[in-house]
């Protein structure tokens, strides 16, 4: 089997990617009747779905998974725990899950690359979401502790009452939407309308 385009992606950190290659790599060689079972890259798999924020495929792939697959290669089961606290919005456990397992070389840099995008998928939601917050769920919610993420958010403006342990969120500047000029909707629908007559 050619993994040469999965192992291309994995090397230029083409993380984005991976899902769809392995996706159609896995529709080519069930189409050839090519028994793949026992050495596709599952964990990989798996893992890239998760990465693209795609837990339905995720979980999908999960059930179709052979069962020997699933008892011989604990590192899939790992992957798939991440998935587990994805799923039920433990977001301190999808940390948990990272770190309680030892990755192999092979799914370190996705594994990082994903803990790193996770994190700042959090820090987003933290903004969007509170004004103020403590430190210690601030912790948990990016996955650090609380020095660590005390200092990673200082670093994004925000602002720490040491007395009360509260951190004070700085909001991400808005897009704001372009008002359309009158004066230009009009002209716009006299040209259309002289280009129709």
């Amino acid at each position: 089997m050619d993994f040469s385009s999965l192992t291309a992606a994995l090397a230029s950190k083409s993380y984005e990617k991976v899902a769809d290659i392995c996706d159609n790599l896995i529709l080519q060689v069930a189409a050839e009747g090519y028994a793949y079972q026992e050495e596709w890259p599952y964990a990989i798999h798996l893992l890239s779905h998760i990465y693209i924020d795609d837990i339905n495929s995720a979980r999908f792939l999960w059930k179709s998974i052979p069962p020997s697959i699933k008892e011989n290669q604990p590192e899939v089961n790992a992957v798939w725990k991440i998935g587990q606290k994805l799923w039920t919005r433990d977001y301190g456990g999808v940390y948990e899950a990272i770190r309680r397992f030892d990755w192999s070389q092979e799914l370190q840099g996705l594994v990082t690359a994903f803990s790193e995008l996770y994190t700042k998928k959090m820090f987003h939601l933290l903004c969007s979401a509170y004004s103020t917050i403590s430190v210690q769920d601030t912790a948990l919610f990016l996955g650090m502790n609380e020095d660590d993420a005390t200092n990673y958010v200082l670093q994004q403006g925000w602002a720490v009452d040491p007395a009360s342990l509260m951190l004070t969120v700085k909001k991400q500047p808005t897009m704001t939407e372009q008002k359309l000029d009158p004066s230009k909707l009009q002209r716009l629908t006299e040209y259309v309308f002289h280009l129709e007559h």
